[in-house]
């Protein structure tokens, strides 16, 4: 399965239901058994299978130093933030779920789920998410 940006999403940038670089924003992790669904899949609490493991707490990891540029030479909004890692951690997961955090799962949107296309394991190391080097997210 590749990259999924929710229908969800899509409604909630336009309406202003979320704002990139002021709310909450976090990435949290799950397992190869959670199936994302571009359709149904519009808050946090659609989703399944979170990763359980050492120094990995439940809901993820808020992102640091986000922020919202435009690029005129790729004719693109893009969405970046810091890398993130759970240090010192034992984790399996395929996917890294990204959402609005409001505090309730059902109203925490979900903004975008990346594949890492096969298991991403950490064994008592740094288990990093390295954003590609053009942002988080690429609106053209």
């Amino acid at each position: 399965m590749a990259d999924v940006i929710p229908n969800g999403f899509k409604k909630n940038i336009m309406n202003g239901t979320i704002d990139l670089d002021t709310d909450t924003i976090k990435v949290m992790l799950t397992t190869s058994s959670y199936v994302p669904d571009q359709d149904a899949h519009e808050f946090k609490s659609s989703v399944t299978n979170e990763v359980v493991g050492t120094n990995y707490t439940a809901g993820g990891q808020a992102l640091a130093n986000k922020s919202v540029t435009q690029d005129n030479t790729d004719n693109e909004g893009v969405f970046d933030a810091d890398d993130v890692t759970w240090a010192n951690s034992t984790i399996t997961a395929r996917y890294a779920v990204i959402y609005k955090d409001t505090g309730n799962a059902a109203t925490s949107p979900i903004i975008a789920i990346i594949d890492f296309v096969t298991d991403k394991v950490s064994s008592a190391g740094n288990f990093t998410i390295s954003w590609n080097a053009e942002g988080i997210l690429n609106l053209n």
